[in-house]
């Protein structure tokens, strides 16, 4: 079998936020911004992989209800309804660079007792973002 990731899928309150923080902080290469009904779906990426995040505007599945809106933009605030984590080859350096645009800083680097240094940031909507060097 050949399977392979090709898009995961995060959430954004502010699409220009976001945009500045996964394209002009961390580096990734805008591949296409969609707009309806007054949304904006962005899918970004790093330059020397093929898969992509898209951030999503999470109103916009008519499915969810507005209970279901109100639990996701509470989960949202908090930091707990989305992740991802990425791996860099200098977990400081990339710490300093992401630190140096006043995102919000979760988890300074430090040393895992699994095998990796890290990091956490949480990006303009409330995700949690980690950053990790395999030690």
């Amino acid at each position: 079998m050949d399977i392979s990731i090709q898009y995961t899928f995060l959430p954004h309150t502010d699409a220009e936020a976001s945009l500045a923080f996964y394209r002009d902080v961390l580096g990734f290469e805008l591949r296409n911004d969609v707009g309806y009904d007054g949304m904006r779906w962005l899918t970004l990426g790093a330059p020397q992989q093929t898969n992509s995040v898209v951030l999503y505007p999470p109103n916009a599945d008519p499915g969810i209800t507005e209970d279901e809106q109100r639990t996701i933009a509470e989960m949202m605030a908090k930091g707990t309804f989305a992740s991802i984590v990425l791996a860099a080859g200098d977990v400081d350096a990339a710490f300093d660079r992401v630190q140096a645009s006043g995102a919000e800083v979760a988890q300074e680097p430090i040393d895992q007792p699994y095998g990796v240094r890290d990091c956490a940031f949480r990006d303009p909507a409330g995700n949690m973002v980690r950053i990790q060097q395999p030690s």
